[in-house]
């Protein structure tokens, strides 16, 4: 099997077939060119450090490495460390232009070994500044095609309604029907013959389909794949002129930007989503996730104003149900990413009585949601010492994640691991670490 590559140094050197050893090679020929007579410093530990993600290179070791791979140093102005390097993945633009061809990136960078690329927040910004200021064109549809019938629009939508409604541990197993549905909506998108009215809801289906299975590779770790499935969702939504949908897509990206540990990058485009919006479940749930970028950021003026602003919208009556995408917000979840960011910004007593609440109010029917808020409720026992109470949750966390196949979820609980190496004597936190060695 494959190892899946961790950095985009690691992903650039691999397009060049360099080793570690290459690389420092290429660096210090490119220092002793330079007029200044710059010193690189690097070796193979220093690579290895780079691209373990503990070390970041100098400025001056940013330049050799860009000299060595002939990157513009006008990119390194544009574009942070390292999403310049060769290989960076920038989202399409919006337009009908390219909605297929973002299907298709989709269904490619799913089969690619690359896990860690994130759009930049250069990249993301645009994207949703265009999304919120870019009428959708007219659709036009092949003419050389075979006909397209609504009666197989309507079998493809419910069918694709069924698959994406089915809870956590069921869509597991369905995601290669899920693969497949989109793939037969984007061959009919590709080369069919419709009219506009049908164009549309294929495109809108398409969308749908495609944030869904970009949630999956997500869910997984795959975070290149799922981006590149939401650019296909953003772009299709948009050419449905479903600004709603587009909306949901751009809270995905939020989301990830938050998970990935780059909050900045999601203020921008929750910021153009609550500008096409207007249904207080979605202005909720919008709010609620830049509020939540605010307190990674350390901005906590602004996240109290997004969370008043979150509890109002989530309290106000509507008159049409709340868009496929944050009908499951509610009262728990406000109330354990409210906990959330309480403890990002240091106030654990208040953040534990709202995580509480949140897991008091949580249905049933959502498991992998719970698994999350228990591992809130948990970092909230380790940050006020209580490491028992802390093993104890996060292995109940543990044993939901592995029935329901949310490897998302495994994964926080073992990034919890060196909180709890110093307690490894008690023995429910040995238990706990001999699970996740083996798992």
């Amino acid at each position: 099997m494959d190892v899946l590559i961790g950095h985009p140094l690691a992903y650039a050197r691999e397009l060049r077939g360099w080793s570690q050893t290459d690389l420092v090679a290429r660096m210090r020929k490119a220092a002793a060119s330079r007029p200044e007579g710059l010193r690189t410093g690097a070796d193979k530990t220093a690579v290895s450090r780079w691209e373990n993600w503990r070390k970041t290179p100098s400025a001056e070791s940013q330049l050799l490495i860009a000299e060595a791979f002939g990157v513009p140093l006008v990119d390194l102005d544009i574009y942070p460390w390292p999403h310049w390097l060769p290989g960076r993945a920038d989202p399409l633009p919006l337009g009908s232009a390219f909605t297929v061809r973002a299907l298709r990136e989709a269904q490619r960078a799913s089969m690619e070994r690359r896990n860690f690329m994130v759009f930049s927040a250069v990249a993301l910004s645009g994207l949703s500044a265009q999304w919120a200021s870019l009428e959708p064109d007219r659709l036009t549809s092949s003419l050389d095609g075979r006909p397209v019938d609504a009666e197989l629009v309507d079998w493809l939508e419910t069918t694709a309604a069924a698959l994406t409604s089915l809870p956590t541990e069921r869509r597991q197993h369905t995601v290669k029907l899920m693969d497949a549905h989109l793939d037969t909506v984007t061959d009919l998108l590709e080369g069919g013959r419709y009219p506009q009215h049908l164009g549309l809801r294929l495109h809108a289906l398409a969308a749908r389909l495609a944030s869904t299975c970009g949630w999956y590779r997500f869910d997984q770790g795959k975070h290149h794949a799922a981006g590149v499935y939401w650019n296909a969702a953003l772009t299709n939504a948009h050419a449905a002129d479903d600004r709603d949908a587009g909306a949901g897509v751009l809270a995905d990206y939020a989301y990830q930007s938050i998970w990935v540990g780059r909050p900045h990058a999601a203020v921008d485009p929750l910021t153009h989503a609550l500008a096409r919006t207007s249904h207080p479940t979605a202005r909720s749930l919008l709010r609620l996730r830049r509020a939540r970028a605010y307190a990674a950021a350390g901005a906590r003026a602004e996240c109290y104003r997004d969370l008043t602003a979150a509890e109002t919208a989530i309290t106000t009556e509507a008159s049409t149900p709340p868009p496929s995408w944050c009908s499951w917000m509610s009262p728990a979840d406000l109330s354990v990413d409210a906990g959330q960011c309480l403890l990002d910004l240091g106030n654990a007593p208040e953040a534990r009585a709202r995580i509480d609440e949140g897991l008091a109010l949580l249905p049933v029917s959502r498991d992998k949601t719970r698994g999350v808020f228990l591992l809130s409720q948990g970092r909230s026992f380790l940050k006020s010492g209580e490491i028992e109470q802390a093993a104890a949750v996060a292995t109940q966390s543990l044993d939901l994640a592995e029935r329901i196949g949310a490897d998302r979820c495994v994964g926080l609980v073992r990034d919890m691991a060196p909180d709890f190496a110093p307690y490894r004597r008690e023995a429910s936190v040995g238990e706990l670490l001999e699970r996740l060695r083996s798992a």
